[in-house]
């Protein structure tokens, strides 16, 4: 069995990633930890995992994770994983990281979009976790970055294209729309009940902080440098992305093509559902599971596609995605503690 942290256990990534791991065939779960509730059990704090989850939140400490886990999940904000990561990778403890401390190649991203980074040559030492890209240096990483939901969403659903050249990537338009989780656990006013209730709005709009994350990756994808237009939207559900994506052509496309190209790419992926062409992904048909469903659409004239994909971005767009990292780092089965059917409806 492998020995299992998670440092940052309560927020909402946090917690699916108890909720999964606790199930996994091949981990236990031996350290929990939290800033605010050290010393209580978790199942008492978040019932629904009473009598499943008896540890015990504790402080971090360093020295004592490094017994407990040979492999720890960071669950914290963004700026906050540098130091945890550096000094668990010292005591040989394998790291993944969902913030956003990891992704990025150079520090000077970073510093534009978060804050100066303290190690930045970990960054040079880090592996985006995205296993349908990166999945053979996944396999002897040593710290993962995680990637972030509303690109995961967007780079599986145009990597046959941007691979292939067959696109212009400076035609693309992203529109992403993402339930609350996405925003975190901690209160503000934007996300209360009444503001969001009812209501869609686009926010952060030519400054999204995933912008250059999904830019960086299209961009090894392609092979030269790409930037798409990305518009995220809030919308009042609590899980999931849908993100609809409008892409052009050089040259006329068929059907068949357009199909074959997905199927090639992805036919084998445990957790790539490509849909049959016309057909729509639903976030509700993705909830709680670590699927995404990829929608295709071409317009009459071939020159022309919509591409939709969806899944819930606390699983496939952070938790599950996470801990299929975890079983291909560590040579488990891929799909290990992932085949939860979606919670439909």
């Amino acid at each position: 069995m492998i020995k299992a942290a998670v440092i940052g256990a309560t927020g909402y990534t946090g917690q699916d990633l108890v909720r999964i791991l606790s199930a996994h065939p091949g981990v236990e779960l031996t350290l929990l930890t939290s800033r605010q509730n050290q010393g209580v059990i978790y199942g008492h704090l978040f019932t629904a995992c009473r009598n499943l989850v008896e540890l015990r939140l504790s402080q971090l400490d360093y020295d004592q994770a490094a017994q407990k886990a040979e492999v720890a999940f960071l669950a914290f904000p963004h700026t906050e994983s540098q130091v945890a990561a550096a000094e668990l990778l010292a005591r040989k403890v394998r790291v993944i990281d969902l913030s956003a401390d990891f992704r990025f190649r150079k520090a000077a991203i970073y510093r534009r979009y978060y804050s100066e980074h303290r190690f930045p040559a970990l960054l040079r030492k880090a592996v985006y976790g995205l296993p349908e890209v990166y999945r053979e240096q996944i396999k002897k990483a040593q710290l993962i970055a995680n990637p972030g939901c509303f690109p995961t969403s967007v780079i599986l659903a145009l990597k046959p294209l941007m691979q292939k050249r067959l696109i212009d990537p400076k035609s693309v338009i992203i529109d992403s729309k993402s339930g609350l989780t996405g925003a975190g656990r901690n209160a503000a006013v934007d996300f209360l009940f009444c503001e969001i209730s009812g209501s869609v709005r686009a926010y952060n709009i030519y400054k999204h902080r995933h912008q250059p994350e999904m830019d960086q990756e299209l961009s090894r994808l392609y092979g030269r440098k790409t930037e798409v237009t990305f518009v995220p939207h809030l919308v009042p559900i609590n899980r999931g992305i849908l993100s609809t994506i409008y892409v052009q052509f050089p040259r006329k496309i068929s059907p068949s093509r357009l199909e074959t190209i997905y199927q090639e790419a992805y036919g084998k992926e445990p957790f790539i559902r490509v849909l049959s062409l016309g057909e729509q992904p639903d976030t509700s048909k993705v909830r709680g599971s670590n699927y995404c469903d990829l929608g295709l659409s071409l317009a009459p004239d071939g020159r022309k596609a919509v591409l939709t994909s969806a899944l819930d971005n606390l699983v496939k767009g952070a938790a599950g995605n996470a801990v299929q990292n975890m079983n291909i780092m560590l040579g488990m089965e891929e799909t290990a503690g992932l085949k939860q059917i979606p919670l439909h409806p």
